[in-house]
């Protein structure tokens, strides 16, 4: 593999639709009804972006009941572009991975689709000497009826607002997350040591690599965040706590990317913001007709007026 060959991983939408095609028949027994706003950027001290956040929303039932949808955050680190590279394959590779994986446990699809990013990435880096040292982290978040699957590693993030307070979910896989968690530092030590952006684990950086895996169950009016550690890193979490509780997703996502900048911006910087608007037995969604699982992503106005007509819940 020489420095000029193409190394992104585009989806191929047969390959995942032929792998949906055997799965027609299910259904799921719950939906949720979400929106999702995201935004990415520079940062002020940057000269290339290695941040990237991609999401993927199937509107058949089959694969909604067995896959779900994901949201998914990377940030990535080599210098050269191989950061960018290496974030942009992970997720793509990561879900076409997922979502073709013939499994029936969710959780199995989502360790291969780990297994698979991360094999790649540690092949691109082993053939393209320019490559080597390229790595990512990876925080994803499957939502399958009224459950969210996350798959975890290294230091971004997953939050859950909810009721107003807010949950970090994930661990981070830094040295000073572990020495914090050991006693040996503080938070606020953590948050002034030369180490922080030491991660202990990521994608590409090892033949093998272990993530978190958990689930949580969802309630309507819950909000996520998944970020990159250059919101978490400039921004306290009661500022995140607050300015994620703005009106809509994408206010929410601005203003917190915003607030970085303004605390230094010293990294790139990446928001994804998923509301949980309702949920619902998948036998109503079927029954409002046209509006159909598209209304998943809310895609358009009249879908969105429909949504509130039919689950009494307002939206952005």
């Amino acid at each position: 593999m020489s420095d000029d060959r193409e190394i992104t991983a585009p989806l191929e939408l047969r390959q995942l639709q032929e792998g949906w095609a055997a799965r027609r028949d299910a259904r799921p027994r719950l939906h949720a009804i979400v929106r999702m706003a995201a935004k990415t950027d520079l940062g002020r001290l940057r000269e290339n972006n290695e941040d990237k956040f991609e999401s993927l929303a199937p509107e058949d039932p089959g694969t909604l009941a067995l896959r779900g949808r994901v949201y998914a955050v990377a940030d990535g680190m080599g210098g050269h572009a191989a950061g960018q590279i290496a974030a942009e394959v992970a997720l793509n590779t990561f879900i076409r991975a997922y979502y073709t994986d013939t499994q029936e446990s969710i959780e199995a699809a989502l360790l291969t689709g780990v297994r698979v990013a991360n094999g790649y990435l540690v092949e691109i880096a082993r053939t393209i000497p320019s490559r080597s040292g390229m790595g990512t982290t990876l925080t994803a978040a499957v939502i399958r009826e009224d459950e969210c699957y996350v798959v975890h590693v290294g230091d971004s993030r997953l939050y859950l607002l909810r009721g107003g307070t807010l949950q970090q979910l994930t661990e981070d896989h830094s040295w000073v997350a572990e020495q914090v968690r050991r006693g040996n530092l503080t938070e606020a030590e953590a948050e002034q040591s030369p180490f922080r952006n030491v991660i202990t684990r990521s994608l590409g950086a090892a033949p093998e690599v272990e993530p978190d895996l958990f689930a949580v169950q969802l309630e309507p009016g819950d909000r996520l965040l998944l970020c990159s550690d250059g919101l978490s890193g400039m921004v306290p979490r009661e500022e995140i706590e607050i300015l994620l509780a703005a009106e809509s997703p994408s206010v929410a996502a601005w203003n917190l990317v915003q607030r970085a900048n303004d605390c230094g911006g010293r990294d790139n910087i990446t928001a994804m913001v998923v509301d949980i608007l309702a949920i619902v037995p998948w036998e109503a969604i079927e029954a409002a007709g046209p509006l159909g699982p598209g209304a998943a992503q809310l895609g358009n106005d009249s879908r969105h007026a429909r949504i509130t007509q039919l689950f009494g819940r307002s939206g952005e």
